[in-house]
């Protein structure tokens, strides 16, 4: 298989909170690529008893575990994101951590030929955007329909403006993307956004 390793299409889809970063992986998924999602890296790496969760304990006390000891995601991200340094200590803890994992994932589907999407919300934030990419999609929508979505799961309007403020501005992060996906209207539009950025990152890679 390692002949082939020069033609796997390693992608990254990044965008806004509630843009459908997921749905996006699903897609994805469903077109053949294999697919890793940066968050729940992310929950693996913290798992009670990991190198991770005890730095996180150690950092933020016991009073952001749950009953069976295990970090509750709750707690920890009320805590994170009403305070920019507790927010930047948490991201210095798991990012690095993160970043490794997805740097060996992708290789080891670069040497297996085979075509991979990482799912990382905070690509540009943590600087992970360095990783060897070879295309960069930003999912993006209208502010009004993150707004909604949010409610959906449950946040205020409050709430959701603190997790939006938290995230760099979606324009800056289209900007710097390869390519825009727009996901403000049907699942069928958002396939055929997909495939389009897909088809010009192969041609990006010269395999079309």
């Amino acid at each position: 298989m390692m002949g082939h390793a020069h033609t796997s299409l390693v992608l990254c889809v990044t965008g806004g909170i509630a843009c459908g970063k997921s749905e996006v992986g699903g897609i994805l998924a469903e077109m053949g690529f294999e697919v890793c999602d940066a968050d729940r890296v992310a929950h693996g790496l913290m798992k009670k008893g990991t190198p991770v969760y005890r730095q996180v304990v150690a950092r933020f006390g016991k009073h952001i575990l749950s009953d069976d000891g295990e970090i509750s995601r709750s707690i920890l991200g009320k805590t994170v994101f009403e305070n920019p340094g507790e927010r930047n200590a948490l991201n210095g803890l798991v990012h690095p951590a993160v970043r490794q994992k997805l740097a060996g994932w992708m290789a080891e589907k670069r040497n297996q030929g085979k075509d991979a999407a990482v799912l990382v919300p905070l690509l540009f934030e943590s600087g992970m955007d360095s990783l060897e990419l070879d295309a960069v999609l930003c999912v993006s929508c209208p502010e009004e329909l993150v707004f909604q979505r949010l409610e959906k799961r449950g946040l205020n309007r409050a709430d959701a403006e603190r997790r939006i403020s938290a995230q760099m501005p979606l324009s800056e992060k289209e900007r710097r993307a390869d390519f825009t996906v727009p996901n403000a209207g049907t699942l069928q539009e958002l396939k055929e956004a997909i495939r389009e950025a897909v088809q010009k990152a192969y041609r990006l890679k010269g395999r079309l």
